[in-house]
């Protein structure tokens, strides 16, 4: 299983980019529309989050940005009815957090907003993940108590997430704490709005302390 690829980009296009590697070999990884990825520029280092769909007439990469992209594309491709290309379409229209909250509020019709995705689709992926994405390493949300739907199928939300904490808690991760140690350690940390390495310090305080 390839996990991260790293290299330069060799050449990139709206939905793929092609990336070498030091041994002088090339991967042609599929992006979702909208990644961050597609506009880097040529020569550029850059690390790819992938996963490989392997068919009987295929081996294909999907890439993306971040490992919470990666854990949603899993479990998009893992609904019946939704295959590589449904789950990067979704990915193309809505982040992981912006998916989450839209499973976890029934609004199908965000869903559906993606190219291919009918309604019938979005429902049934609601129905088939509402107890799954919280799986996804670090995908945990403060989610305001007054979510609702608005008359036209549209979010009304209030979506709370701190960029700092979330990469201290995957950083950690990476050390080798588990994910239940990074989180209390990282939700310990009094102050807010901290730099990523200034959460990891004062986590990695807290774990040492014991």
């Amino acid at each position: 299983m390839i996990r991260y690829i790293k290299g330069k980009i060799e050449h990139w296009g709206i939905g793929s980019i092609s990336v070498e590697i030091q041994s002088g070999v090339a991967f042609d990884i599929f992006v979702p529309d909208t990644s961050g990825l597609n506009s880097i520029p040529s020569g550029d280092e850059v690390q790819v989050f992938t996963s490989m769909v392997v068919r009987e007439d295929s081996m294909k990469l999907y890439g993306f940005e971040t490992r919470d992209e990666v854990s949603t594309f899993e479990l998009l491709i893992s609904v019946s009815g939704i295959g590589a290309k449904g789950a990067m379409a979704i990915l193309s229209v809505l982040k992981p957090k912006d998916l989450y909250l839209a499973i976890k509020s029934g609004d199908s019709k965000s869903i559906s907003k993606a190219n291919g995705v009918g309604e019938k689709t979005a429902k049934r992926l609601i129905l088939e993940l509402k107890d799954k994405m919280e799986q996804i390493a670090g995908l945990e949300y403060v989610i305001d108590d007054k979510i609702n739907i608005d008359p036209q199928g549209g979010l009304n939300n209030s979506l709370v997430i701190d960029n700092g904490r979330q990469m201290a808690i995957e950083a950690l991760i990476s050390l080798g704490y588990s994910m239940q140690e990074a989180k209390a350690a990282v939700s310990s940390v009094a102050d807010e709005g901290l730099r990523e390495d200034e959460y990891i310090k004062r986590a990695l305080g807290l774990l040492m302390r014991g």
